[in-house]
């Protein structure tokens, strides 16, 4: 069985979006209607109503090789056009697309002609280093306008890119570019950090000197200054290639199934998994969500999202919906905390960002510190918020609501992945009541299952295995260069039906409840207990600002909970005063909440929690931690030396 919060139930009301917001909501209950009534008529208006086609298509979807879908297959499309040209060719050139902050202050406006110029320029470059259709192009760039203007390049001629995150060692982005046979690295001499230049171009180095030889040529953004090393014949600075390329550019229109993108994801073999995602599916999918998943007005609306394009984020909601939909959107390429802990608000004051989309990990670290920095600033341009990366608490909803939103905005929380593309369960704020915690309800068009380890349906009320059973635009077509590893990955256990690998729980209302990754669940005396549970119930303690939590093995239960907690600043007498007992308080806490089955075994009381960049807890390292094994690979976090720091602090 699946512990219940049956205490967060019982506090949690929903939230009806102002008769305001809802009159001028582009969402409408008749989308849900149209789904409804013939799902793949639905789907087929979105990709007519929102991109712009060469060749129109007559065939909606291919199913006759499952789990191999085709979406819109004889039609012909340009991302890059899509996202470009057909806006600048609406008269809207003018309009900014991005507004780059750079760490160190540094700011730029690029408008949607000076964006195409970029990209068209850039488009030449490519092909002048002969990258073709179907080559791959290796991008390891920091955030900066260049890694959208290389995405939109190598998408505008028929390449396929594979970005690799920026904090990725040499190793991993080895691996990446030998998997995918990359003929061409863009990288920069650096990125800023936290106040500090990281190097990127010696990075690029040492991988390609670890790699299998694919590497033809290297085309370098100079950013930082830092001394970097160009070889002769390889390596051309991104400034006198693009600068001086021709700025016209025909583009050539492409099948929709042809591939646009190979992004890693990490796999439990510890072999990173090469998703593969093609090109009109997929943005007709990622272009719908961003449009009335946050209630889109392109004309007036400032739009943030947060991700690094490193990530699945940042590819369908900095780059591709927004461009799609012809938005503004802003650029930032450091930390929340740079060089003040109220950077973020300085830049939503600065833009008048009106919807912020961002993951539950910063807005707990923002709660951490206090809503006193965030009051410094003037947040009234916003009007509608985000969550995205990982099940979002409660506590922190509210919070999210409470001191960013005013109190009156609404919050979407969003549940996707990698594999999926695009957002597949959320509200839809103007015409769905929100409810703290949930991510409610799928997207018109998404059909999704709740079913029991046997495959059997959860009727109503109850808890189980989420899965997607019916095929949808933006899908992964595979895992690249390995059709069997998708197969088993995802279609093995139900067969007709995409297992997403996650839990999930529908409640009286029908609303559901992402309760993490599947081996994220904790199965104590026979009880499943789940992480996203116990650690939503930790942070409603009001000492509380973050928790971590993980099972490690034990003799007498089979899996022991164990919680790692980072505690309020307003809190931090209470654990250095005694921490043995702010522990007991926090144990005591949780067994009085859900039950004592799920009481932690441990509490410790840490200064940080082991994140990526985008903001995501490696568990996995607590869980080494935690069983007293060797500390795996560390390389992907954001800090790598925060796993000695909390070993230091739980001996």
């Amino acid at each position: 069985m699946t512990v219940q919060i049956d205490h967060a139930l019982e506090e949690i009301r929903r939230f009806r979006p102002s008769p305001e917001f809802a009159a001028q909501s582009v969402a409408d209950p008749a989308l849900y209607e149209a789904a409804n009534a013939d799902r793949l008529g639905f789907w087929a208006d979105q990709a007519r109503e929102l991109l712009t086609w060469h060749k129109p298509f007559t065939r909606t979807l291919d199913w006759s090789n499952p789990p191999f879908a085709r979406w819109f297959d004889d039609g012909e499309l340009n991302v890059a056009v899509n996202c470009l040209d057909r806006h600048v060719a609406a008269g809207l050139g003018d309009r900014v697309a991005i507004h780059f902050e750079g760490e160190p202050g540094d700011s730029r406006d690029i408008t949607y002609a000076e964006l195409t110029d970029e990209v068209k320029r850039a488009a030449n470059v490519l092909e002048g280093l002969g990258v073709g259709t179907g080559d791959r192009v290796a991008i390891y760039l920091p955030m900066i306008p260049e890694a959208v203007v290389a995405m939109l390049a190598v998408a505008r001629i028929g390449a396929i890119h594979s970005v690799v995150f920026g904090g990725f060692s040499s190793d991993s982005l080895a691996s990446r570019i030998d998997d995918a046979e990359a003929k061409l690295v863009i990288t920069a001499d650096g990125g800023y950090r936290k106040g500090r230049v990281f190097p990127l171009k010696p990075t690029v180095d040492e991988a390609i000197g670890k790699s299998a030889g694919s590497v033809e040529n290297v085309l370098v953004v100079q950013r930082t200054g830092n001394d970097i090393t160009l070889e002769p014949g390889r390596d051309e600075w991104w400034h006198d290639t693009v600068g001086a390329a021709a700025s016209e550019h025909e583009a050539t229109a492409f099948e929709a199934e042809h591939p646009l993108f190979i992004l890693y994801t990490s796999g439990t073999t510890g072999k990173p998994k090469g998703v593969v995602h093609s090109s009109g599916g997929y943005l007709t999918q990622v272009a719908f969500t961003h449009k009335y998943v946050f209630d889109l007005h392109p004309e007036t609306d400032v739009y943030w999202c947060t991700a690094d394009v490193g990530w699945v984020t940042g590819h369908s909601y900095v780059v591709y919906g927004p461009l799609a939909n012809g938005a503004t959107q802003v650029l930032y390429e450091g930390t929340p905390d740079t060089p003040h802990p109220g950077r973020w608000w300085e830049i939503v004051e600065k833009y008048k960002v009106s919807i912020l989309y961002t993951a539950p990990t910063a807005i707990r670290s923002f709660m951490k510190l206090g809503r006193q920095i965030p009051h410094e600033f003037n947040l009234r341009s916003l009007r509608l918020l985000g969550s995205v990366g990982e099940p979002i608490n409660p506590e922190a909803w509210i919070w999210y609501r409470h001191v960013i939103g005013g109190g009156s905005i609404p919050v979407v929380d969003t549940w996707w992945q990698t594999e999926t593309g695009a957002i597949m369960i959320s509200a839809l704020p103007g015409i769905t009541d929100l409810k703290p915690g949930s991510a409610q309800v799928p997207i018109p068009g998404i059909s999704i299952d709740i079913l029991s380890d046997d495959g059997t349906p959860v009727e109503g009320e109850g808890g189980g295995l989420l899965v997607v059973s019916e095929p949808w635009p933006s899908m992964l077509r595979g895992i690249w260069g390995d059709p069997e590893r998708f197969k088993e990955t995802y279609w093995e256990k139900f067969g007709d039906k995409y297992f997403a690998g996650d839990g999930a729980r529908r409640d009286e209302d029908g609303d559901i409840w992402l309760l993490g990754r599947v081996d994220d669940v904790m199965n104590v005396s026979g009880h499943r207990l789940s992480t996203a549970e116990i650690e939503s119930s930790l942070v409603a303690h009001p000492w509380t600002a973050e928790a971590a939590v993980v099972g490690a093995s034990d003799e007498t239960t089979g899996q022991a909970v164990v919680a790692f907690v980072i505690l309020k600043a307003s809190q931090a007498d209470v654990a250095s005063a005694d921490v043995a007992a702010a522990s007991e308080e926090l144990r005591k806490h949780v067994a009085t909440q859900i039950g004592a089955i799920a009481r932690p075994r441990q509490v410790f009381i840490v200064n940080e929690l082991p994140k990526t960049r985008s903001g995501k807890i490696m568990r996995r390292l607590l869980r080494d931690l935690a069983e007293g094994r060797q500390i795996g690979d560390t390389t992907t976090l954001a800090d790598t030396s925060i796993m000695q720091i909390i070993s230091e602090q739980v001996k």
